[in-house]
């Protein structure tokens, strides 16, 4: 398996923010991270990218401990996207994709014909190859994301981990970035660990789902065995239930919208 974790704990200011999280891969798998604010996605997720040294356990990259690797060494293996990256403005897409190839050339290496067909590559499998000579500024938020991906797949990263990969974007440039992160892993094989906030989003994309409650795993498993639990009314205090249109489509969160005062213990929505 190509990323694992075993009993992940971190702790911030003597408390655990993540216990005893454990987490096994497959290769070209989607995996979501879901759960409320605080749960502890985006700490889990940079503790796989070896970002943090955890408390207790340890992330595995194919057997070997991520905290013993190099940072070049591990991000010729695995990339990882924050929630909102950050550039210069004036940086053409082509600049910020030949970026990615930094843990290949290094600081005295100059770009062959190998790292050349790589970002024409990343661009092309992002369709950004006619958007290569604009600005990011220029971009629109969809593209932009698209660009960040680009990057790290020109790392020829096998391993993508993505925090929130569609927050703060409308609705249709969602829907973008997530049919990229299907056909990435679809078509090229590549492994996806993203955290993300919605839940239908989520179940839509991914192959499995893990639910985390105040740095708990509450749940690891397939979209629809979550479908059959009651744990999404429980941990987001919501109430509403899991729908299904037709036998191949699948189950859909429907929020049933109340007022707060009227269900105790229920936050409304």
């Amino acid at each position: 398996m190509p990323l694992s974790c075993s009993d992940l704990s971190v702790t911030y200011n003597k408390r655990k923010v993540l216990d005893s999280f454990s987490l096994s891969l497959e290769k070209g798998e989607i995996r979501a991270l879901i759960g409320p604010n605080g749960s502890g996605k985006s700490t889990a997720l940079h503790a796989l990218a070896g970002l943090i040294r955890p408390a207790e356990g340890r992330a595995s990259l194919d057997g070997i401990a991520v905290a013993s690797m190099s940072r070049r060494m591990l991000a010729k293996r695995l990339a990882f996207l924050p929630q909102q990256p950050t550039a210069p403005d004036e940086m053409t897409v082509a600049q910020l994709v030949r970026q990615g190839r930094y843990p290949h050339v290094g600081l005295f290496r100059s770009y062959d014909s190998r790292d050349e067909e790589a970002i024409e590559w990343a661009l092309e499998s992002t369709g950004l190859s006619d958007l290569a000579d604009r600005s990011l500024r220029e971009l629109s938020g969809g593209e932009r994301q698209r660009a960040w991906i680009s990057a790290a797949l020109a790392q020829e990263a096998e391993i993508l981990l993505l925090d929130e990969p569609t927050s703060f974007l409308d609705i249709g440039y969602q829907v973008e970035v997530l049919d990229l992160v299907h056909r990435l892993s679809r078509q090229k094989g590549v492994t996806v660990v993203m955290a993300i906030h919605d839940i239908n989003q989520a179940i839509a994309v991914s192959d499995r789902i893990s639910l985390l409650e105040k740095g708990h795993l509450r749940f690891d498993g397939a979209p629809h065995e979550l479908a059959e639990r009651n744990l999404v009314q429980e941990i987001f205090r919501v109430r509403g239930r899991f729908v299904q249109v037709t036998a191949d489509s699948p189950p859909h969160f429907d929020v049933e919208l109340v007022k707060l005062q009227s269900v105790p213990g229920v936050i409304q929505v």
